[in-house]
């Protein structure tokens, strides 16, 4: 689902198919070029991959192909040697391939590095300076609370997702904290006596559950990394919350409030992969990466299909532990 977070934060899809066969190509006539002048065989991008590699030999295969002349090169003086021909020579054409489920891809990297700047010199600083500069318990209870007064809407998502069990577990957990647990500030339900740990879930995860696809990848400002299927659901969760309790979600004072403390605690919980992706050769598609696949991994969990032997390393500090520990209803 989509994750709240302030407007620089954390900006930090099915496969497409090959085509099954590349048509014949016409022959081509560089009549206009002068005798043993090389050109090359240039496919149409679109039909490129960053893999695609063009050959003076396997040139034919590729559709929609132009020519264009070549300037020689020091590397290669022409007529010496028997691999001075050009026909001889591997000529190498690449382009960047389109990403699925990201065609929105220039605009969200545009925006990740405006984000992310913004995020190293004022969000990280600000974050930091919350965890540090607050004693531990009093974070934890403004956490508890926020999060307690989540939990209708996480029950009603268990519901719909056919899971009675998780459902009352929830409801469960939402009544000894709102009373045992001063109005939830407390988490005594997570405790060795209640066993009863806190769950993430929302109406972006039912979509999910129930097959509806991701939709383009988005960074948003205000929201961050998320995908059109998170944001809807994300809406929908801020639609029924109020609904489904009532006060405080109706008083004028409370988003606000949950949404600074909810990115914060998102920016603390996440400082380490944030820095990760800014070490990476590429940032914004490391950040775009790890978001799909972890939200890929816990809408399996919550189907009961464990993530693939090759993936489940990578995405298992990622996916929510509580969904993907336990994912029988």
């Amino acid at each position: 689902m989509s994750l709240p977070i302030l407007p620089v934060l954390m900006a930090f899809g099915a496969p497409i198919d090959a085509p099954d066969a590349s048509p014949a190509v016409s022959s081509v006539q560089p009549a206009s070029l002068p005798d043993g002048a090389p050109f090359v065989l240039v496919a149409d991008m679109s039909q490129l991959t960053s893999d695609t590699v063009v050959t003076g030999s396997g040139a034919q295969s590729q559709p929609d192909l132009m020519t264009g002349p070549v300037e020689q090169t020091d590397a290669a003086p022409s007529g010496e040697g028997p691999d001075s021909d050009p026909a001889n020579e591997d000529l190498v054409v690449q382009a960047r391939q389109q990403v699925p489920g990201d065609p929105l891809e220039n605009i969200n990297a545009e925006t990740y590095q405006v984000v992310a700047k913004v995020d190293q010199a004022v969000i990280e600083p600000v974050a930091m300076a919350y965890r540090d500069g607050l004693p531990r318990q009093v974070r934890s209870a403004l956490s508890n609370f926020f999060s307690n007064l989540r939990e209708p809407v996480v029950a009603l998502n268990y519901l719909l997702q056919l899971k009675p069990g998780k459902a009352i577990e929830t409801v469960a957990r939402f009544a000894i904290n709102s009373t045992v647990g001063i109005a939830g500030l407390i988490d005594v339900a997570e405790t060795r006596a209640f066993n009863l740990p806190y769950r993430r879930n929302g109406f972006a995860n039912t979509l999910g559950y129930y097959g509806v696809g991701q939709g383009p990848f988005l960074v948003v400002p205000l929201v961050g990394a998320t995908t059109l299927r998170d944001m809807i659901g994300s809406g929908l969760d801020q639609l029924v919350m109020p609904l489904a309790v009532g006060r405080p979600f109706t008083h004028p004072a409370y988003g606000p409030a949950a949404y600074t403390v909810n990115s914060l605690d998102y920016r603390i919980e996440f400082d380490s992969d944030i820095a990760s992706y800014r070490e990476s050769p590429d940032p914004y598609s490391a950040m775009r990466d790890a978001y799909l696949n972890r939200r890929e991994a816990e809408i399996d969990a919550l189907r009961g299909r464990p993530a693939a032997a090759n993936d489940a390393a990578a995405v298992a500090d990622e996916a929510d532990p509580a969904l993907t520990a336990d994912s029988a209803s």
